[in-house]
């Protein structure tokens, strides 16, 4: 598709009622974007297996710390605008930020859904050149919704394969038994790559299969693509902490870790002998760890990174002892595509230009054979997709350091259907947004709920217990360390409040913890906690989505009375802190 034929169909879409006004309205065209150099990278990340288009709220907290404060990802609001240089009630506005997210999601629909995505992306393609561009999927594909979890991920391996994924490397990929993971890379057309994920000795021994026995590699740690007579090296870094944040026991075999030296050492040997023109490292460790690692390896030209949902304008310029190395994110969802244009002269990198595109899937007309595949996926489970459970008067979101209107409807579900005094939520970053006024589907329920460990449970705890959950998973957020972040946010409680103050060490973050009727958690009283999503031991009671249904059925109508946001201390000017409600 061209550009004049672009226009065209955007204006019968307009003349039709299909677009929003203000979209309808826009003179320009937000996607002609100019060609440069000869090398093109387009980069999606976490969509989580979200394969219509959505609405997905971006975080009003996402607080940044010591060395972090005031740089990006941790910006949010209208200080992201001005730092970089986004006009207030924009579509781009609303793209990056949650400032007047309902009225705006309104204006400007939704975003992504990989029909649409696969328009923008043939275009691009076409436009600059099939021989010359790559797909790079920085993983967090395969997981997310109802049908992802039916299909095992299949459903999204032939996505990707639909949309032409190069690349791509993964983090809850490896949520799924180690044989369906490789069954699923086996039918992947591309290449998935980890230089970061070793089979452990014991397991070699025992016969466990592996990219390369002699370095125990469990996947390709690099590959080498010839774009148009420029070589171009691609290392993949799966997610450096996933038998810690997600359950060991699906995949026994396999040891991760960040594995800097390792990053340095494979850097320097594709250097040398593979005389790349480009080194791209495809990555899911989280934005800061990214920008750490990036100050610390030299020899990477860029890092597409992942993990943390982080949708950056810009990249950031990272110096380091052999020279500069860009570090992008391109956010969550298929909300966004980010594409790099490389200028390449006498094997090395002269100029680039980038850009961070919003997928407005209204301004995207759906590629017809994406859609027809999605609409087969979907035909099997649509009567349990689609059935409509209650409705909500207020927007229900989950992205930010702490509790998001779902997630208060999650724990209010688990602590009253558990009859618990408490309950905890993981601080995930997935899971879409509902507008206020909406009905809530099971599907909604299911892109806030749907993973392969989703039993709950009721058990007793001590105050003391809960204090330590609390503070393990604060450390986890606002270590000082970046290389000690696990990415996600802080676990979302019911019915109790807490003071946290982030700038404190361990075991000094949390105080003065009381339940919703003030009174005192005491350390040596013991307590009745509803949870879900236990990374050890499989808990015994049934999936949560069917908890959050049953509570949905039984009550209608949606009004959250509270949500237990903690009180924050010292972190009043924080410019990744605004619109706070306590």
């Amino acid at each position: 598709m061209n550009r004049r034929q672009f226009i065209h169909l955007m204006a019968i879409a307009g003349a039709s009622g299909l677009l929003p006004k203000t979209l309808a309205d826009t003179p320009t065209d937000p996607y002609d974007m100019p060609n440069m150099g000869q090398v093109r990278l387009l980069h999606l990340t976490d969509c989580h297996a979200q394969l219509l288009p959505v609405y997905y709220r971006e975080p009003n907290v996402n607080l940044g710390l010591k060395n972090m404060r005031g740089r990006a990802p941790h910006l949010v609001g209208n200080r992201l605008l001005q730092q970089f240089g986004i006009k207030p009630n924009t579509p781009e506005a609303h793209a990056f930020t949650y400032l007047n997210y309902s009225q705006a999601a309104e204006k400007y629909g939704k975003v992504g859904g990989f029909a649409h995505l696969a328009t923008l992306i043939k275009r691009l393609r076409d436009s600059y050149g099939h021989e010359k561009t790559l797909l790079l999927d920085g993983g967090d594909t395969w997981q997310g919704s109802g049908t992802a979890y039916w299909t095992r991920g299949q459903d999204m391996v032939e996505a990707t394969n639909m949309l032409g994924v190069d690349i791509m490397t993964g983090h809850w990929e490896f949520t799924y038994l180690a044989e369906e993971i490789l069954a699923n890379i086996n039918k992947f057309k591309g290449e998935f790559i980890a230089q970061n994920v070793f089979v452990k000795d014991e397991s070699l021994f025992d016969g466990a299969p592996a990219f390369d026995e002699d370095t125990g590699h469990a996947f390709k740690p690099y590959t080498m693509r010839n774009l148009n007579g420029v070589r171009v090296a691609v290392i993949g870094q799966a997610f450096p902490y996933t038998p810690i944040a997600n359950p060991a026991r699906f995949i026994p075999d396999w040891t991760f870790g960040i594995r800097e030296s390792e990053m340095q050492s494979i850097v320097n040997t594709v250097r040398t002998q593979e005389k790349p023109d480009i080194v791209v490292v495809l990555s899911h460790n989280g934005m800061d760890v990214d920008l750490k690692m990036a100050g610390r390896v030299s020899g990477i030209d860029v890092i597409l990174g992942g993990h943390t949902h982080d949708g950056v304008p810009q990249p950031s310029q990272i110096k380091n002892s052999g020279g500069m190395t860009l570090v992008c994110n391109a956010g969550s969802n298929g909300k966004f595509l980010g594409v790099l244009d490389f200028d390449v002269k006498n094997g090395k990198i002269k100029d680039y230009q980038y850009r961070l595109l919003p997928v407005f899937s209204h301004l995207l007309p759906a590629d017809q054979d994406m859609q027809t595949y999605i609409d087969q996926v979907r035909a099997p489970y649509l009567g349990k997709l689609t059935e409509k459970l209650a409705e909500t008067d207020q927007i229900l979101y989950r992205r930010g350091n702490f509790n998001g209107t779902f997630d208060q409807l999650i724990c209010d579900a688990l602590r009253i259907q558990g009859d618990a005094q408490i309950s905890l939520s993981p601080g995930f970053r997935w899971g879409t947004t509902v507008l206020p006024n909406q009905e809530i589907t099971m599907e909604d329920v299911l892109n806030q709920t749907c993973i392969t460990y989703p039993e709950t449970y009721v058990r007793e705890m001590s105050g003391a217990e809960i204090k330590m959950i609390l503070e393990d998973v604060g450390d986890n957020l606002f270590n000082a360390d970046s290389y000690r972040q696990q990415g996600g946010d802080m676990v979302r409680v019911g019915g109790m409040d807490y003071v946290c103050e982030p700038t404190q060490t361990i075991n000094q973050r949390i105080s003065n913890m009381t339940l919703d009727d003030g009174s005192a958690i005491e350390m040596n009283k013991r307590y009745k906690v509803a949870g879900w999503a236990t990374v050890g031991s499989q808990s015994p009671g049934k999936p949560v989505w069917d908890v959050v249904a049953d509570y949905l059925r039984d009550r209608k109508e949606i009004k959250l009375d509270k949500i237990n946001t903690p009180k924050l201390i010292n972190v009043d000017d924080n410019p990744g802190l605004a619109d706070y409600p306590v």
